[in-house]
């Protein structure tokens, strides 16, 4: 079983770390306040939402337990990838009935635009660009599905192209795939700027934010809850609860409705144009097909970030990276004998029925969470359904719908076998992908 998600508070040193300005910590919560909203958890989702909040006019305060950035937000491959993952348009109908499927359907595809505008709009120096995401069949099986995702995507508008052969390998600069599919509007960001960035205009917006503050427990006072941390109290109308893949126990349940995931990623140095010229030339970012994915993405310096899924230690480790480099090297042989100065990784939360979810457990309780892979865009998205709920938007009329908490299936025994799957799936990738070489 790994480690509780908040026992290790310190932050990986990342190429996004190493990247970024520095950013004062924020202080640890050392009074009694009172405002209209406390969230917990200080990522995307829960700024998202403090921003929202604070710009209709909220007090708005934000509880981390770490500093601003730590988690996932910081930590991730920073790919701003629209769309529900895993599920088709003809899936999500079946799974969301009638109020919710188009609403839902045409707000996940349109979550990238709506992130690249809110970055333009509060003036984020984040490093962003929407040059596309390839998205690279591993096999004969994969094109097949892509095609017929593409065509279901493409009645919603999303403009998506298959490309084969020559086309798909200028594009990626790889001969690893003989096809793909282009999203025009995918991107990338630097995403410790981009959190910094959000937290920086809540700031402006008069939201208060504490880092090193874990949640540890909350009660009703009356109309309002109090939150409890080591060293001071938030008395609030509203609980947003924004924790995701950092899921501990403050709130009965809810890890129990998540199973962590531990993506990591490598990165070079600066490259000379001579190695990495002909990879992703056009600044699109690059995922396939695989049960154990890789992303990856070349940096305007040169230098290569490349990412998968990686083991989960019971210490809090993760371990991986020695598979991730050779993979790296599979797909670009151009980068066998380079080298890798960085090495991260962190949490995300996989959800059962693969899409996020949208708790209201209690009067005055709101919980988001559980984006399965595709958190940077929706996790904004799910700041700003959550921000419309407080401000008194009916559950029915939001984009997500609002179900009950319960606990993943099988759950100890999903855990358990975490990295026993994980090493059959890369298994059954490589069969795969050797049969079709």
């Amino acid at each position: 079983m790994p480690a509780d998600p908040i026992a290790t508070l310190s932050s990986p040193q990342s190429l996004w770390s190493d990247t970024a300005p520095p950013w004062p910590e924020s202080g640890p919560l050392a009074e009694s306040l009172q405002c209209d909203v406390v969230v917990v958890g200080g990522g995307f989702t829960g700024m998202r939402a403090a921003s929202v909040l604070a710009e209709a006019g909220a007090s708005v305060a934000v509880l981390d337990a770490g500093d601003t950035g730590w988690g996932a937000s910081g930590r991730n491959g920073g790919q701003v990838n629209p769309m529900l993952p895993f599920n088709s348009p003809e899936r999500l109908r079946g799974m969301l009935g009638t109020r919710y499927f188009e609403r839902l359907t045409q707000a996940s595809l349109n979550s990238a635009d709506e992130l690249f505008a809110m970055i333009r709009a509060y003036g984020i120096d984040c490093g962003a660009r929407q040059n596309g995401w390839l998205k690279v069949n591993h096999n004969e099986a994969a094109l097949r599905r892509a095609e017929s995702d593409v065509k279901s995507w493409n009645a919603f508008g999303a403009g998506m192209e298959v490309l084969h052969g020559d086309e798909v390998r200028a594009m990626s600069g790889s001969r690893a795939y003989a096809s793909g599919v282009l999203t025009p509007r995918g991107g990338a960001v630097h995403p410790l700027r981009l959190a910094q960035g959000l937290a920086a205009h809540c700031q402006r917006l008069g939201v208060r934010i504490f880092g090193r503050s874990p949640a540890l427990a909350h009660r009703r006072d009356g109309t309002k809850w109090v939150v409890t941390t080591s060293s001071g109290t938030v008395r609030a109308g509203w609980i947003l609860i924004a924790t995701n893949g950092y899921t501990g126990g403050f709130y009965p349940g809810l890890a129990r409705s998540i199973i962590p995931l531990a993506p990591i990623q490598i990165a070079t140095r600066p490259l000379d144009a001579s190695v990495v010229g002909d990879i992703l030339p056009g600044g699109q970012t690059i995922s396939d097909t695989r049960r154990v994915i890789m992303f990856a993405r070349r940096e305007p310096d040169n230098r290569m970030v490349y990412g998968g899924l990686g083991r989960m230690r019971p210490d809090g480790g993760i371990d991986g990276f020695d598979w991730l480099r050779k993979d790296a090297e599979r797909v670009y042989p151009q980068l066998r004998g380079v080298e890798w100065t960085y090495r991260w990784g962190g949490r995300i939360a996989l959800t059962e029925d693969h899409l996020p979810h949208l708790h209201e457990p209690e009067k005055g309780v709101l919980i988001g969470l559980g984006y399965n892979g595709r958190g940077v865009a929706m996790s904004h998205l799910m700041g700003r359904v959550m921000a419309e709920r407080v401000l008194g938007t009916a559950p029915e009329a939001l984009t997500f719908p609002t179900t009950a908490l319960k606990g993943f299936s099988l759950r100890p025994f999903k855990m358990a076998g975490l990295n026993l799957a994980l090493k059959a799936m890369r298994l059954a990738d490589a069969l795969e992908v050797r049969r079709r070489n």
